[in-house]
């Protein structure tokens, strides 16, 4: 039986593709690179921002931190709200609740935007932890965040059979198998090819209704 959820946020929640791939977009053009395609730059959503620069386009380590900087110069006023809910995920999240789970978010995305996002769009009350990464690049990596995620939710080694982590992207899973928890790979959002599935999913679903179902089960 699981009794805490923990949800990855972009791809898994939200669908923000627009303002992610349009805010690197910007980002490079200061670099003099033009990319005028944006399914270019899904590669960017799920993935901490700096190690993306690095793998992607070959930035150092000093110059992936300057197009963050650049990247955040349009996030923060336009590119945070170019996004939607996924259709149902509210009712997954709201049954979770209405059943006696908890709810958390762990996402690499900078914790005080994913507060801003949660409350934009009205669902940050039904959540019992938010933990993402910080504002200068620190606690990126899923397996971090969770760790944090942990703490702040006093989940202790004897409670970890009845935690499951959902997420999108093979960091999501990658984090819950380091954390010694299940997962959920949503393949609605942008999970490449099989990557879900190689990197040890416990369960993949297609949709936020398959999603429900799911959890309705495990719950």
């Amino acid at each position: 039986m699981k009794k805490i959820f923990l949800f990855d946020l972009d791809g898994t929640i939200t669908d923000p593709k627009e303002g992610i791939t349009k805010c690197v977009q910007y980002s490079l053009k200061f670099f003099g690179i033009d990319e005028p395609e944006l399914d270019n730059l899904e590669c960017f959503i799920g993935p901490p921002l700096h190690k993306s620069y690095q793998i992607y386009y070959n930035f150092s380590e000093e110059d992936s931190f300057k197009a963050v900087a650049k990247y955040r110069e349009r996030y923060s006023d336009i590119g945070i709200f170019e996004c939607n809910l996924y259709s149902g995920i509210e009712e997954v999240i709201r049954n979770i609740k209405e059943n006696g789970g908890m709810v958390g978010l762990a996402t690499s995305k900078p914790e005080e935007f994913a507060i801003e996002l949660l409350k934009h769009y009205n669902i940050y009350e039904y959540f019992d932890c938010v933990t993402g990464s910080m504002m200068n690049g620190n606690r990126s990596d899923k397996t971090e965040v969770l760790q944090e995620a942990f703490s702040r939710m006093n989940i202790s080694k004897d409670m970890y059979s009845e935690v499951v982590m959902i997420g999108d992207r093979l960091h999501d899973i990658v984090g819950a198998n380091n954390m010694n928890i299940e997962s959920i790979g949503v393949k609605y959002g942008y999970s490449v090819g099989e990557e879900l599935k190689e990197a040890g999913a416990t369960y993949i679903v297609g949709t936020t209704s398959e999603l429900n179902n799911l959890i309705l089960k495990l719950i």
